[in-house]
């Protein structure tokens, strides 16, 4: 769920800078991308989302997200903030679209940060990210506290919608796995219920090329998994 409200979240980032790409055009940045290849602008948006909401809250993971600022700085963002949780993410927020205004996706994973953070979760989930809309992102202070509180209120809605399909989707993934007779499909199972996509190319390490597309194939043909492109060949799978 994580890794998908991440793409969500890259996504309205990517529409806030002006550039074309949408959900299906991030998957094929990420999915597609060869060894050595820049990811360009949108990929590199997506990118952030994906290493901020992958591993539990540490500092560690979020100079990984944003390598392009100092930890320093990080910081002293994320002490911005005073009050409840949505109070701190507002503050975090406005803080850094001061210093930055133009770097929305910066701004909000730190927002989301500090909101995780103040309600002790361990892991980043994308809320204010795909819950606000662009033009609140220009308030500051308690319009933009008002602005926050109901982008989360919207965003948690939405979520536990995602919550509740995602959930059923990986109760058919999981009672048909015992069923899949490939080698390593129960490590090619963990991937399709820890990441947003999937690949047959992304199976590589664990089984032939030719093994993978049969079992990615064996999953739609069983309804566990979904085919996400619509395409002959280059797809992408997900639950």
């Amino acid at each position: 769920m994580r890794d998908r409200l991440g793409l969500y979240a890259a996504e309205a980032c990517v529409a806030w800078s002006g550039r074309p790409e949408r959900a299906a055009e991030l998957r094929d940045t990420l999915h597609l991308l060869r060894p050595g290849d820049h990811p360009g602008p949108a990929g590199e948006i997506y990118l952030r989302w994906r290493r901020a909401v992958a591993h539990p809250l540490s500092d560690a993971a979020l100079r990984r997200a944003i390598p392009d600022h100092a930890a320093g700085h990080i910081d002293g963002w994320l002490s911005a903030g005073q009050g409840g949780p949505i109070a701190q993410a507002a503050a975090v927020l406005e803080a850094v679209l001061m210093e930055f205004p133009r770097d929305e996706a910066t701004a909000l994973i730190l927002a989301d940060t500090a909101l995780a953070r103040a309600l002790r979760w361990r892991h980043v989930v994308p809320l204010l990210a795909t819950g606000i809309k662009r033009q609140d992102l220009r308030r500051s202070g308690d319009a933009l506290r008002q602005a926050c509180h109901v982008a989360v209120t919207a965003a948690t809605a939405d979520a536990i919608r995602l919550a509740g399909d995602l959930a059923r989707r990986v109760a058919r993934l999981e009672a048909v796995a015992p069923k899949l007779r490939a080698k390593s499909a129960d490590q090619a199972v963990a991937l399709f219920l820890s990441q947003d996509a999937v690949s047959a190319s992304g199976l590589k390490h664990l089984m032939s090329p030719r093994a993978a597309r049969r079992l990615c194939d064996r999953l739609v043909a069983l309804g566990a998994v979904r085919e996400l492109t619509g395409r002959e060949t280059f797809r992408l799978y997900g639950v």
